[in-house]
């Protein structure tokens, strides 16, 4: 007879037990930021269960990774706007490369 794979939700959720005493060691804002990031991995919990990766940690960081992309694409594509400079600002990596001599 095969084994029960758990539900990756479940699977999270355990993960998130397991790091509860390096949570207690952190200061409360830390506290409150750690809980956000494992908010952010419920977002991908299909994705996650689709890989049934052997490492639920690795798939739990990539999708708190994804969150935070998603986030910085958004603030950039905000400050572009309100700058109006078409992605050319200090804040472009493009803009800061080094001119041929």
């Amino acid at each position: 007879m095969g084994r029960t794979v758990l539900p990756f939700s479940q699977v999270l959720e355990r993960e998130y037990e397991e790091w509860k005493k390096f949570r207690r060691a952190l200061r409360k804002e830390d506290q409150e930021a750690f809980d956000r990031l494992f908010d952010r991995a419920k977002l991908h919990v299909q994705a996650a269960a689709y890989t049934s990766h052997p490492w639920p940690l690795e798939s739990i960081l990539l999708s708190i990774c994804l969150e935070h992309e998603k986030l910085l694409a958004e603030i950039l594509s905000k400050l572009k706007e309100r700058d109006g400079d078409g992605g050319n600002g200090p804040g472009n990596p493009k803009s800061q490369a080094p001119n041929p001599k």
